[in-house]
């Protein structure tokens, strides 16, 4: 049994003389009962005072049941800030990419500390949690943080791995869990048409400094904006390409490494979800490439400015992206690099390619998350269903009608 036990203060001469000094100044009397005992590592601890010695012995009931269960937790655990134990956190995390740690870092400095990190554990509740939510997509001049749907899951993820990483010894259970997260809207994606594409694309070729000169990637771009369009590599993937993996002759490019940015350098990691993947190249886009591929080394990058350094998604997208989006009238869409990676996903879907093999061209790592984002893009194939379910009906009562006609004749 845990060793738990009730002391009297009465047999304390400084109790005493705290309750004839209580008595004086008319004062509430200190509380009698003092619950002690000692926690699993042996240290003697206090379970608090009470007036009432039923109070004191439930304490004492509630402290030997947690004991003896294994499910004891020492209050002070529970006092620490959420910012000391997230460094700690953080600290453990050498299990994951440089740049989704220090993404985890930006979001814990920019959206978790300044809210939660004077916090102490036992005093982050579950509805609270819910209002900070709906603070992160409020507008800036609402006092909110004017986040979008994935930046605001990204957050609260974060602040959820945290509390997680302090279940059991500092906290019961997660209060970040179980909250209701807000979904990418289907007006968040960007679906072109062919024509839409290839407008693009000739815009991108043709862009030109106010000098009037080839902008830094315009022999790249007409090709990159294609291949992002209609293979789905992710934006990081197509500049982190190399030669050696793009086989022209076989139409396939394997994608095995990607970008990303780490306080301003760029630096080559594993795909998004680790996994390396082969991508089907159209063969339109065969004549598109060769010129960037055709006898260079297979370490160099496909893509590259007009002085062979690597692209860097900021520079591209500002400088290069942008411009030639407006120069092909596709302003106001909300259309971004990234977004050209939807419209590879609806052609794909509207040219009769099934789940899996989506799933595959995007590198999702389940059909599930292929046909959470995409799922409405497939078409609807319930009237399909039925009417093969009537033609099978139809065909059993002609052959059933056919059958009795003969047993009929035979009679």
């Amino acid at each position: 049994m845990a060793r738990v036990w009730i002391y009297d203060r009465t047999r304390d001469r400084k109790y005493k003389e705290q309750v004839e000094k209580a008595k004086a100044a008319k004062r509430a009397l200190p509380a009698r009962w003092l619950v002690r005992y000692y926690d699993p590592a042996g240290r003697l601890k206090s379970g608090g005072t009470y007036r009432k010695k039923p109070d004191a012995e439930k304490r004492q009931a509630d402290l030997e049941s947690s004991l003896n269960a294994g499910s004891y937790r020492d209050p002070a655990a529970s006092k620490v800030t959420l910012a000391s134990m997230a460094e700690k956190w953080l600290d453990t995390r050498t299990d994951i990419k440089r740049a989704t740690w220090w993404k985890y870092r930006s979001l814990l400095d920019n959206h978790i500390l300044d809210r939660w990190g004077g916090q102490p554990l036992d005093n982050i509740h579950s509805e609270d949690i819910a209002v900070w939510i709906a603070d992160l997509q409020k507008p800036r001049d609402e006092g909110g943080s004017n986040l979008g749907p994935s930046q605001t899951q990204h957050a609260h993820a974060v602040l959820s791995m945290v509390l997680s990483w302090c279940v059991p010894r500092r906290i019961p259970f997660n209060p970040a869990q179980g909250q209701r997260l807000p979904k990418s809207s289907e007006a968040e994606h960007v679906y072109l048409s062919y024509d839409q594409v290839e407008t693009l694309a000739d815009a991108a070729a043709e862009l030109r400094t106010k000098y009037r000169q080839k902008s830094a990637a315009s022999a790249v771009n007409r090709a990159l904006v294609l291949l992002l369009a209609y293979t789905g590599l992710r934006w990081s993937e197509a500049a982190a390409l190399h030669v050696g993996r793009v086989d022209l002759e076989r139409r396939r490019i394997r994608v095995a490494v990607t970008f990303s940015e780490v306080k301003g350098e760029a630096i080559e990691q594993p795909p998004k979800t680790g996994a390396r993947r082969t991508v089907p190249v159209p063969a339109s886009l065969v004549p598109e490439l060769k010129p960037l591929v055709e006898g260079r080394d297979s370490d160099a990058y496909v893509f590259t400015t007009k002085r062979g350094a690597p692209l860097r998604i900021h520079n591209w997208r500002m400088r290069e992206f942008n411009k030639a989006r407006a120069e092909a009238g596709l302003d106001g869409m909300g259309l971004t690099p990234h977004k050209l990676r939807h419209t590879a996903a609806s052609l794909a879907i509207a040219a009769g390619a099934d789940v899996k093999v989506v799933q595959q061209m995007l590198g999702h790592t389940t059909a599930t998350m292929t046909l959470d984002t995409y799922g409405h893009l497939f078409p609807d194939r319930l009237d399909e269903v039925a009417d093969a379910v009537d033609a099978g009906r139809i065909k059993a009562a002609a052959a059933r009608a056919e059958h009795e006609g003969a047993a009929a004749r035979v009679h």
